[in-house]
């Protein structure tokens, strides 16, 4: 069973399509999921949501649903010249949408060998297995991993998936994996590409691939700044993430 997994797409139209495309192309995919963050930062929310209810894909809420869902608020701003995102994003979807991201679940478990048959699970969520908005990092201690597995009831063999921090990495603790799929719409790894996950389930062990396909982000851009969202926004897809200094903002990490 091979999985493409999707995240933290942000409301970032053209880089969801061309990872639509790219997992479109590769024929080995039996499934895509995605692990929340619909909205959020980027111009299109509603098309966002259409987008992936077109192509039939379900998922998981992550932090910034959960707020617009809840309170029509998206998640506070990591700064106060992102206040005018925040206001435009709790402004933009539809009653409709906004119930649609209500309804998306905490969590998904996957069976690849079917529910019926022993064999390892594939957890999916936003943060960690406790809070939406907690961040897993790949250089967490041992124990950090152990806590967050047994939160989530996972064995050796099983696959923890998680988004929210916008970093790829793949990681083993116990005999539990840990895959952080990255970003679609908003990396902070400096690369600036749109990224995705191809979790293949069908040997011994789990073998993870991150592909990074290049999208038109000058239309991103061009956008941002069409509706008057904060050029810092801009600034960031331009550099994935990473600011001139070379630091990422402890807002950010």
């Amino acid at each position: 069973m091979h999985y493409a997994l999707i995240s933290d797409i942000h409301a970032n139209l053209p880089a969801l399509e061309v990872v639509l495309n790219s997992i479109a192309a590769r024929p080995e995919i039996d499934a895509t999921y995605h692990l929340g963050d619909l909205v959020g930062y980027g111009p299109w929310p509603n098309e966002t949501i259409s987008l992936l209810k077109g192509f039939r894909i379900s998922g998981i809420q992550g932090h910034h649903d959960d707020n617009i869902a809840r309170s029509g608020s998206p998640a506070p701003p990591a700064s106060n010249e992102l206040l005018s995102h925040v206001e435009w994003t709790a402004r933009e979807p539809t009653p409709e949408d906004k119930a649609f991201l209500a309804r998306l679940p905490f969590r998904m478990d996957l069976r690849p060998a079917g529910g019926h048959v022993s064999g390892p699970s594939v957890i999916l969520v936003h943060g960690t297995p406790l809070r939406v908005d907690s961040y897993w990092f790949e250089d967490q201690p041992d124990s950090f991993f152990e806590e967050m597995a047994a939160a989530a009831g996972a064995r050796a063999g099983d696959v923890v998936c998680c988004g929210h921090t916008h970093l790829p990495w793949h990681r083993e603790v116990n005999g539990v994996h840990v895959v952080n799929t990255g970003s679609v719409g908003r990396p902070k790894d400096g690369n600036w590409r749109a990224g995705y996950v191809v979790l293949d389930m069908g040997g011994q062990a789990p073998v993870v691939e991150f592909p990074r396909v290049e999208y038109h982000i000058d239309r991103v851009i061009d956008e941002i700044r069409r509706n008057g969202l904060p050029e810092e926004l801009a600034q960031h897809l331009r550099t994935g993430g990473i600011p001139t200094d070379g630091k990422i903002a402890a807002h950010d990490r």
